[in-house]
């Protein structure tokens, strides 16, 4: 290493490695600063003080959109307001997940194929923002607008119609914002601290469920307020985006040459490389493809049952539907703690198998206890239950992900498989929806 203030190069063996320490700690920064809290507030809002908590090795991407209040709906009536008959809640959910899962790999694919390509306004509009957007928050606007549009259904088959066009265009958000930071940032990886998303909707629930109103529901406020957010930070982020470090606005040239030294030091064998179709597909005849698609086709129940049912399951204590609402919050704050340490261990050990293993425990024991207990006459059990849920179902996502991104160093593959990967775990969710049946109720 050199002198800080100035650019070097190091000797590594067979290789000379560029280094501008100085320049790297400002590039860090700067994307840190426009690029995360974006991609935050797009999927749920969290960032505010912890961003200074956050190293290199890790970054946390919440979001918006990415916990469905659709459970948070159906405790304040949503069922009853729209007529609900048997299994149509579960039925709304399992057909969510069919476009979620299947749309993907073609979102990320149209992603690679354009990024990088600018879209022209005029220089007045453009000023100081880049000529160019990012194509994953083009997809938050519209499903922005979809998830409004919820709030005007009335009845299963409007809705269900929304959400199967929203589920499609939702597809197209976290594989792409997966692979998108994989071009920004190194082998550290990007992490979804959706569990907080989670808490933020229970927080949102809990205030909107005590207006009373008697021409808009609660449940209607809820999907005017988050859609509306996701809608207006869509329109954002189109502005403040860059397709990548080196068409980014807001670094200079030596901070550039900075970020793409990284990259090819840690993580990407090129970067900036043009589309390539059969690229993309490059490793999906190494032995290692399938073992890839049934871990990230199973992991997700946990994820799929926590993130749909937890405040039915945190309903069946008792509680009003302001107050179960309300005690889905500690459980998720909790789980969004054991997740930020989770992940900031697995980074240090840069291991994946033993803490996605540890996670998937946790979570299991927790459901374990809730099916073998009476929950009415436990409460204070099942409720230290839902903790354990929380606290290790959304983990192995972040890892999973982080894992394979790792290990592919080719731009184009790594979008593929990312895109493959995410829905498949998507459509993971059809395996809990179809477990949470109205005949097995309320037990």
């Amino acid at each position: 290493m050199t002198n800080e203030k100035s650019p070097a190069t190091v000797d590594m063996g067979e290789s000379v490695v560029y280094v501008d320490e100085e320049a790297e700690r400002s590039y860090r920064a700067k994307v840190d600063l426009w690029v995360l809290p974006v991609l935050c507030l797009v999927r749920r809002d969290y960032l505010g003080d912890q961003m200074n908590l956050i190293t290199d090795e890790l970054r946390c991407i919440s979001s918006i959109a990415w916990i469905d209040n659709l459970a948070n709906a159906k405790t304040d009536g949503l069922d009853d307001d729209l007529n609900f008959k048997g299994n149509d809640y579960s039925l709304l959910i399992l057909l969510f997940y069919i476009p979620f899962g299947l749309c993907d790999l073609p979102w990320n694919l149209l992603i690679r194929r354009y990024s990088g390509r600018s879209v022209r306004l005029t220089p007045k509009i453009l000023k100081p923002f880049p000529q160019s957007a990012d194509e994953e928050v083009t997809v938050s606007v519209v499903w922005g607008i979809l998830a409004l549009c919820q709030c005007a259904a009335k009845s299963f088959g409007s809705l269900l119609s929304i959400r199967i066009i929203l589920g499609a265009f939702e597809a197209g958000f976290f594989a792409g914002a997966t692979f998108y930071m994989t071009t920004f940032y190194t082998r550290g990886g990007d992490w979804s601290f959706a569990v907080l998303a989670s808490a933020f909707s229970g927080l949102v629930s809990f205030g909107v469920f005590q207006i009373d109103s008697s021409t808009v529901k609660g449940w209607q406020w809820l999907f005017i307020i988050e859609g509306g957010m996701t809608f207006i930070v869509g329109i954002v982020g189109f502005f403040i985006l860059p397709h990548t470090a080196q068409s980014a606005w807001f670094l200079n040239d030596r901070e550039k040459e900075a970020a793409k030294a990284r990259m090819l030091r840690d993580s990407s064998s090129e970067v900036d490389t043009g589309f390539n179709l059969k690229e993309c597909f490059r490793s999906w005849n190494n032995w290692q493809f399938p073992v890839w698609c049934v871990i990230t086709f199973t992991y997700p129940v946990a994820y799929a049952t926590s993130m749909n049912f937890f405040p039915l399951i945190v309903g069946r204590l008792g509680f009003s539907t302001v107050k179960t609402n309300l005690w889905t919050v500690a459980p998720n704050l909790v789980g969004a703690l054991v997740l930020l340490c989770v992940a900031k261990s697995s980074d240090f050990c840069r291991e994946r198998t033993f803490h996605i293993i540890f996670s998937l425990t946790i979570s299991l024991v927790g459901m374990v206890i809730l099916a073998a207990i009476d929950v009415l006459d436990h409460k204070a059990i099942a409720y230290f239950a839902c903790f354990l849920m929380a606290a290790g179902s959304y983990i192995p996502s972040c890892l999973v992900h982080a894992w394979h991104n790792n290990n592919e160093v080719h731009e184009n593959a790594r979008a593929a498989n990312s895109g493959l990967f995410v829905g498949l775990g998507n459509l993971a969710g059809i395996l809990s929806a179809a477990t949470f049946r109205t005949q097995y109720a309320p037990k």
